[in-house]
């Protein structure tokens, strides 16, 4: 579920966090930091479920809160708490890695709960919800449906939940989209996650080997570059955009299943959204260089790089 492409973003972090380290680098450092990242995003996963379920939920504390008034009028004590019994709700509250995850990241101390019943009550008025609770007997796919409305339809367009979950998590920007579409497979299968290791042991390994390759490698990659710089001096190029040229070079090197066409544009398109407007341009422009003259020279014979050159 996490592309090479989120796995790229946070090798790129961690590079940039250890450049501007102090001091030199404690051994196991660099995998401590990228684990972080990791981490990071499944508090995030499993927080983004916790607000869907708790919204959901949120129906019975509404019911009890107006049962509960001096003078509580027939309105008031019949409030339907149907979707607070959804049976997907129930399922994955009582989901095994869900329930360790909740353990370990509690994001019920992260959640706002002010939030949580303006959500919930914004789900009172829709058209969506008024037929689900009206309609008797419950469905899988009925079931499925209303959760899924309340994380697309009320929690990603609310630019107070968005906003507040960026504040909470740095990673959102980053993680947003595959977050969307981890949510909804998640809602489909529930079950089919461990939010305590989403990222697959193949994906793991090609993180830690880039970040490794990269910070062991440096003399290497650095000698491609900087015969390219020309005029650029590269104490003044922008940190991330030699990172990202280091781990591209990286690439082109010491793994032999990445295409190189598909490493430059990977590293163009994240010049482009994480560094300056020129960097985009400028990262290309190296690293297509770099390509086309391993090319001629029959360098481009991929090793692995803890065997060296």
């Amino acid at each position: 579920m996490i592309s090479r492409r989120n796995i790229r973003v946070k090798v790129m972090q961690s590079l940039y966090t250890l450049d501007t380290l102090e001091g030199d680098i404690k051994p196991g450092e660099p995998k401590r930091i990228l684990q972080k990242h990791f981490d990071l995003t499944q508090q995030l996963a499993t927080y983004l479920i916790h607000c869907i379920l708790q919204i959901a939920r949120y129906a019975e504390n509404d019911a009890r809160q107006k049962a509960s008034k001096h003078l509580p009028t027939a309105e008031d004590l019949n409030v339907n708490i149907k979707i607070a019994g959804n049976e997907l709700l129930w399922k994955i509250l009582e989901e095994n890695s869900y329930i360790k995850a909740v353990e370990a990241y509690k994001p019920a101390h992260k959640e706002d709960t002010e939030l949580t019943r303006k959500i919930y009550f914004a789900l009172q008025e829709t058209p969506e919800y008024k037929e689900y609770i009206n309609t008797s007997g419950r469905t899988p796919q009925a079931e499925k449906k209303m959760l899924e409305f309340i994380f697309t339809n009320l929690m990603l367009p609310n630019e107070d939940f968005t906003n507040y979950t960026e504040d909470i998590f740095t990673n959102w920007d980053d993680d947003c989209e595959m977050m969307e579409l981890l949510v909804m497979h998640y809602l489909q299968k529930p079950g089919s996650l461990n939010f305590l290791a989403l990222i697959s042991k193949d994906k793991l390994k090609f993180a830690e080997d880039l970040l490794q390759a990269v910070l062991e490698r440096k003399e290497v990659t650095m000698d491609l570059i900087k015969p390219r710089l020309k005029n650029w001096d590269p104490e003044r190029i922008a940190v991330l955009d030699m990172v990202l040229m280091e781990m591209g070079v990286c690439e082109f090197l010491y793994f032999e299943t990445i295409p190189p066409k598909v490493t430059i544009n990977e590293y163009i398109d994240l010049a482009k959204a994480y560094s300056t407007p020129q960097s985009g341009q400028f990262v290309n422009g190296i690293l297509d260089n770099i390509h086309k003259d391993l090319l001629k020279e029959n360098k481009l014979i991929k090793t692995d790089f803890k065997k060296g050159n």
